[in-house]
């Protein structure tokens, strides 16, 4: 295995900014700290954020170097260019030289003399160059030969190498993450994940089900595991949730701890741990590990360092499935800034416009099969899981002017969504860590690691602002990872940071209040309308029963439904976990009532119209 070694971390930070050193830096947003694989640079390539290192003067004598802090089997290097929207350097060959003292360097030689690596040939693609024999030292050096001859010297790096064990060194065995969980820490592909959810479901028989919510571009299942004390069927009182992750297909992380967190509740559940147990039996959870398929697997042919920052982040047809739903921010904001209109758009479940649902339209056959889903399944919370940065971002993810690229655009549930994002990010090993530095550009400390989609990055189309605008659900996006594509010997590091995090952000879905809707006969009455007062934002009813996310406090709720009276009572929402009961009986209003009536005996209630036909017809007779 080439990568048998595995990377020092300098994409994934374990590699601290001290560890990098260089002879010369054009500026510090563009110094040794941000010679990283796969770094990202601002749209402001001016700042202290830019996407490489490049030495301040062209010429031969320049390096770049890690200081691993420990004797360390080095095996390979990998090479890029500098991430830029405006201009193009990469480096086109160079040495490697080690040290043990950072002062007498050794190169890498052949039988004809210091070794030459061939570069790269343009800024993105990642090139991957083994040592002949792998060289233990401490220090490895960088310094190239040969550039772009339009222009400059500029790199980004990840090292390959092995830590060997020096118990008397300070660094020894430091930020290293071990588990105590026995988990299956490795890449899955489709065949592998595939089998994966098998073994939990013959594991835990009586708690999950294997189902699929559609194929692939390419003809693969859309796999999904439940995970319920009675899978199969929507109890009447129990909330859905959802986890789903891979639509980008080369942000893998996120998979992977969707198949590590199905194995975690079905070992917990069998163990006898009372969270998993309870979280179990009160919520119906559902797992989607991969919504492309296809694209992921393409960036695991190419492996987990060598697919750069995009190979495999879109569908087969080159969709992004995470922005392809349907925009339904504009029509909303329309309807209310012309209160005059005809056409008036409801605050929830607004429907999904015409053109989008015609073939022509450049819909992802993934993105048709997840809007299935959500309409079929009333699901209350979901987090979809990305990669390449660590923050959670909440709706709305598009700005209402279309003048602005960035601007806070709150849902009215801005106060829940807020509470949602914190309450992952703060149970996060890293995410409000003052202390860790910024994965690329972006600082959101100052948020507590969370932020508003708008105010980041605008989008129209969002799974997010779809989910909350066309039913029930509020979801979010958890970025679980710097790495989108953390190398194997990654996988229990990353496990520990997010585990407490993605059982935390399932308990919310048991805030608020929850309740049935039913008649006086006590059947539950679905599609009706909960509306809580000051929060332009209704939800509906499944089969009678609802559960309306909210912080503590104390609400006037209000129910209707066609047919039958409205009603109004106040709930209260305390700061316990566990969602308040609040019921609703409702009767039928008069009109509703003879229908009925005169439905039984055989007799259609007769409409205004008829009636005025008729009497017109009576009077006609009479004047002749």
């Amino acid at each position: 295995n080439m990568l048998n070694c595995p990377p020092l971390g300098l994409e994934t930070l374990k590699i601290t900014d001290f560890q990098l050193h260089a002879s010369t830096a054009k500026r510090y947003g563009l110094g040794a700290h941000r010679g990283r694989l796969n770094i990202q640079a601002g749209v402001n390539e001016n700042d202290f954020y830019d996407g490489a290192w490049c030495a301040g003067r062209n010429d031969p004598y320049q390096w770049i170097e890690v200081d691993a802090r420990r004797l360390t089997k080095f095996t390979g290097v990998i090479t890029q260019g500098r991430n830029s929207l405006w201009s193009s350097n990469w480096v086109t060959s160079y040495r490697v030289l080690v040290s043990n003292d950072s002062h007498a360097w050794t190169a890498v030689r052949n039988e004809s003399g210091d070794v030459i690596f061939e570069g790269n040939s343009e800024k993105e693609i990642p090139v991957l160059n083994m040592l002949p024999v792998p060289l233990v030292a401490r220090y490895i050096r960088i310094n190239p030969r040969s550039w772009f001859e339009e222009g400059s010297i500029c790199m980004r790096l990840e090292i390959l190498g092995c830590p060997l064990p020096d118990p008397n060194n300070y660094y020894h065995r430091r930020n290293e993450m071990t588990t105590t969980d026995n988990l299956d820490f490795k890449h899955h592909n489709y065949k592998e994940m595939r089998q994966l959810m098998k073994t939990v479901n013959k594991m835990c028989p009586n708690i999950t089900r294997i189902y699929n919510i559609g194929k692939s571009n390419q003809g693969l299942k859309l796999y999904a595991v439940e995970i319920s004390d009675n899978p199969g069927e929507h109890e009447v009182g129990e909330p859905e949730f959802r986890y789903i992750a891979g639509a980008h297909g080369n942000e893998v992380l996120g998979r992977e701890l969707i198949l590590l967190l199905m194995q975690f509740m079905c070992q917990e559940y069998l163990a006898g741990n009372p969270r998993i147990v309870h979280l179990i039996e009160d919520t119906r959870i559902h797992l989607l590990p991969s919504v492309n398929p296809d694209g992921y697997d393409k960036a695991y042919k190419a492996g987990s360092e060598l697919g750069g920052w995009s190979l495999g982040r879109w569908t087969q047809d080159g969709i992004d499935i995470n922005n392809n739903f349907p925009d339904l921010n504009s029509l909303l904001w329309e309807s209310e800034d012309q209160k005059k209109s005809k056409r008036k758009v409801p605050n929830h479940y607004i429907p999904i416009p015409d053109w989008y649902l015609s073939e022509n339209a450049t819909v992802a056959v993934e993105t048709r099969a997840i809007i299935a889903w959500m309409e079929k399944i009333p699901f209350v919370l979901g987090g979809n899981l990305q990669g390449g940065e660590l923050v959670v971002a909440y709706p709305y993810d598009m700005v209402r002017s279309m003048w602005k690229t960035q601007d806070y655009t709150p849902t009215p549930d801005d106060h829940v969504f807020r509470w949602l994002a914190y309450s992952y990010a703060s149970t996060h090993r890293l995410m409000t860590d003052a202390r860790r530095r910024a994965c690329h550009t972006e600082d959101f400390q100052k948020e507590d690691g969370t932020v508003n989609g708008a105010s980041w990055h605008t989008v129209a189309g969002s799974i997010n602002d779809f989910s909350y605008l066309h039913t029930n659900c509020f979801e979010l996006s958890i970025y679980v990872g710097c790495d989108k594509y953390p190398h194997e010997s990654e996988l229990p590091e990353e496990w520990e940071n997010n585990r407490e995090s993605l059982i935390v952000f399932m308990e919310q879905v048991h805030r608020g209040i929850k309740g049935i809707v039913k008649d006086v006969h006590g059947k539950g009455i679905p599609n009706a309308v909960i509306s809580v007062e000051g929060v332009n934002h209704d939800i509906r009813t499944a089969d009678g029963d609802y559960w309306r996310l909210l912080n503590p406090g104390e609400y006037v709720v209000g129910v209707k439904a066609e047919g039958y009276t409205t009603a109004t009572k106040t709930c209260e929402v305390g700061y316990d976990m566990g969602a308040t009961q609040c019921d609703f009986t409702i009767s039928k209003t008069n009109l509703a009532r003879i229908k009925e009536i005169m439905k039984k005996f055989g007799k259609q209630p007769m409409s205004l119209s008829a009636r005025r036909l008729r009497q017109r017809a009576r009077q006609w007779r009479q004047q002749r």
